[in-house]
């Protein structure tokens, strides 16, 4: 028979505070339901009484627009090709507008994650400094920053290219640092001791180590980049989805330009996503395109 040491817990106790834990993990998890319920409904109700029409009333309407686009774009479908062709430039706009904000942002992105990593930062007293401006150009979305920018510099791809630039910055700049954290420290501390300077040991030390990683981030951000361009178009920054927002304002009659772009703007999204997996795969698991 198996003695109980004074002061231990037997078998009974063990299960009984088990099941006490249990019960409790399930009333708080109970709790948080109902509070999310009671927050959502809530959260509906207000929607419902500011918005201009009621969600049930629109809701049997909801595949109109859909319906008419389809119609008119099949029954123009000969048209499609012509209304391609002229907003292919406005297309190469947007994917321009995308890589220069995707490749300014990373480098921004570089220097902050450098700046805000403990262990590697040049002035350790600023990491605080590199963290907050990186939270705070991630905290603020690129249109409003757009839209702020419209404001001073009026319509066009340079404030769409430096709204995204800055988001892109301040989310890099976070990732990059979650993959600066992970850095082996034994390669710095050999340059460190042959009297190598900060940036010689960040340049031999942590790039080459980091690099795949950075790549394959960075062509992650260009895809969401694309698709932000494009949305920014809708505010007057130029690119593939002002053609869009144009096609749209005029409404039937120009569906089936709208459906053209529709239509290349999602093959350029699939291509580019399918073209930077291929590369992110190359470059994360060491493999080479064959």
């Amino acid at each position: 028979m198996a003695t109980v040491l004074p002061g231990s817990l037997r078998p009974t106790d063990i299960r009984a505070e088990y099941l006490d834990l249990t019960r409790r993990r399930r009333m708080y998890s109970g709790i948080l339901l109902i509070a999310f319920v009671a927050l959502f409904v809530s959260g509906f109700r207000i929607a419902e009484m500011r918005n201009a029409g009621s969600f049930a009333d629109g809701y049997a309407r909801i595949l109109d627009f859909p319906r008419e686009l389809v119609t008119e774009a099949w029954e123009k479908a000969a048209n499609l090709p012509g209304h391609a062709a002229r907003a292919f430039p406005a297309l190469v706009e947007t994917f321009n507008i995308a890589m220069v904000s995707t490749i300014l942002g990373c480098l921004m992105g570089t220097l902050l994650a450098l700046g805000g990593t403990r262990g590697l930062a040049r002035w350790p007293r600023l990491i605080p400094v590199a963290r907050r401006i990186s939270d705070v150009f991630r905290a603020v979305p690129e249109i409003v920053i757009a839209l702020v920018l419209i404001f001073i510099l009026g319509g066009g791809p340079v404030p769409a290219m430096i709204a995204i630039a800055i988001h892109t910055a301040g989310a890099q700049g976070k990732l990059f640092s979650e993959v600066n954290e992970n850095v082996d420290m034994k390669p710095l501390e050999g340059l460190a001791s042959v009297g190598a300077n900060w940036w010689q040991r960040t340049w031999l030390g942590v790039f080459p180590q980091v690099m795949p990683n950075y790549l394959s981030y960075s062509l992650l951000r260009l895809e969401i980049n694309i698709r932000a361009s494009a949305i920014l178009g809708f505010v007057g920054a130029g690119g593939i989805g002002y053609e869009l927002r144009n096609a749209m304002t005029f409404g039937q009659g120009k569906f089936d330009e709208a459906a053209a772009i529709f239509l290349m703007l999602f093959a350029t999204i699939v291509l580019v996503d399918q073209v930077s997996s291929w590369l992110r795969n190359g470059l994360t698991e060491g493999r080479g395109a064959r």
